[in-house]
């Protein structure tokens, strides 16, 4: 009987604490409801883990812009660079998932895996792909007065000199770094590689003439290509871009198979409620369809496409096989 009065006491007290939570719970789900359809109802900080300048820079830059006006409150871009990126993309994965703190990065976070043995954060699991926008090809750009005036030019005097001809990159890993090795892989030459803290400082040294030229995208270097600083050799793609039809594709310059396409993409800390993301996404493709945004990817040589975050991850995951595949080839060791 004893044991019965027990267990009776011990179902009540059960039904009587779910009973108090239950408000608690309901005003929790509402809040977060809440904060979804109102989202953003406060400044959103976007943290790019490279320095100032450089191709990721420039596009989340405009891409803040559109969205700051679009929805009324501020996209706030922070550069935190270090570490081939994972400084800043690890300060993203440990933040809240709220919709208030995202990352921006290009195809080099496809790279990262592969690059590292072991890194501060999942790429699986710490964070998810929103979108991606902003497609651009890469370049092999030189100054303006370099004597390489043709890729094959260019070619051949580091197949006379092997590591003598010099490439930046904004450090060991990142998309120019294995975009310049994957080159000297299918061209059968050895070049010198220069790692500096950022894309933009490559680029300052190639006009320096520190180095001989660097790999980019287009829409990091197109300003300084259309100022008549930088020249351009070759560029990835099946196809000349209109706003450059005097430069060739690689394919065009004597190299085939050289298709990497450098993106722009935004990701979000795992958990960030549905309502939030799919509410970027549409902010993003609302941008990107715009006529600014158009003009914008038009003149920095790259496609105004969009893609969402099923596309993303597919892109993500493609990319993925290819550098793995290029890693591989030039005997790169994971650190």
């Amino acid at each position: 009987m004893t044991s019965q009065i027990q267990t009776r006491f011990r179902l009540r007290r059960a039904v009587t604490t779910l009973a108090a939570a239950l408000p608690l719970l309901a005003s929790g789900l509402a809040q977060a409801a809440d904060a979804a359809d109102t989202w953003p109802s406060r400044p959103v900080r976007v943290v790019v883990p490279y320095g100032p300048g450089g191709a990721v820079d420039v596009a989340t830059r405009k891409m803040a812009q559109m969205l700051s006006t679009q929805t009324g409150q501020s996209f706030i871009v922070e550069n935190k660079p270090g570490a081939t990126g994972t400084i800043g993309v690890n300060q993203v994965a440990r933040a809240a998932p709220d919709g208030y703190t995202l990352v921006a990065n290009d195809t080099t976070y496809s790279l990262l895996p592969h690059i590292f043995k072991q890194l501060p954060f999942d790429p699986a699991k710490d964070l998810q792909p929103v979108s991606a926008f902003v497609f651009a090809p890469m370049a092999l750009a030189v100054s303006n007065d370099s004597p390489y005036r043709k890729l094959d030019e260019l070619i051949a005097q580091a197949r006379a000199k092997p590591d003598m001809i010099t490439y930046g990159s904004g450090g060991p890993g990142t998309t120019p770094h294995f975009a310049a090795e994957g080159l000297a892989l299918a061209t059968k030459v050895k070049f010198m590689h220069v790692p500096f803290k950022g894309a933009a400082e490559a680029t300052q040294a190639v006009l320096g003439k520190v180095i001989d030229f660097q790999f980019a995208s287009t829409t990091g270097v197109m300003g300084a290509v259309q100022g008549g600083q930088l020249r351009l050799l070759a560029i990835s793609g099946d196809k000349r871009l209109a706003v450059l039809p005097d430069v060739p594709t690689f394919t065009e310059a004597g190299v085939k198979d050289f298709g990497v396409v450098n993106w722009t993409g935004l990701w979000a800390p795992k958990g960030t409620p549905p309502a939030v993301t799919e509410r970027l996404q549409r902010e993003v493709a609302r941008a990107m369809a715009s006529e600014e945004m158009q003009t914008f990817a038009t003149k920095m040589g790259a496609d105004p496409r969009v893609a969402d975050a099923a596309e993303f991850s597919r892109i993500l995951a493609d990319s993925g096989v290819m550098w793995g595949n290029v890693a591989r080839n030039i005997g790169y060791d994971a650190k």
